[in-house]
């Protein structure tokens, strides 16, 4: 079982950046971990992925001003936003696969004020 719980949104000013954090319990073999956000009336998209082996695959939206990361030491996933606009407002949801199957945090508010 893998417990994520995401932390760090809030409201922002449009151009300003804010620090997405997801803490990991369970962690052991977890081969990818990724970023999704969902905004009202619309599907759940890729922000970012990243592999256990460092790779990472971006989505349009963020590519250029989104970077995801983790720290093993802390097992930890963060996602680093910079040049937000109001279109990125949603709900920022982590996720983790291990062994075939998903895990989902509850989900963090980033609102960007015009």
């Amino acid at each position: 079982q893998v417990q994520l719980v995401e932390s760090g949104g809030g409201l922002v000013q449009a151009g300003g950046s804010l620090r997405l954090s997801c803490a990991t319990s369970g962690s052991f073999d977890i081969t990818a971990m990724g970023w999704y956000r969902q905004a009202p009336g619309k599907q759940r998209e890729l922000v970012a992925i990243i592999t256990s082996g460092g790779r990472t695959t971006y989505g349009d939206s963020a590519k250029g001003r989104f970077t995801i990361s983790r720290d093993n030491a802390k097992n930890t996933l963060y996602l680093q936003m910079n040049s937000l606009k109001p279109e990125d407002t949603a709900v920022y949801y982590c996720d983790a696969v291990r062994r075939g199957s998903v895990y989902w945090g509850q989900g963090t508010q980033v609102t960007v004020a015009s």
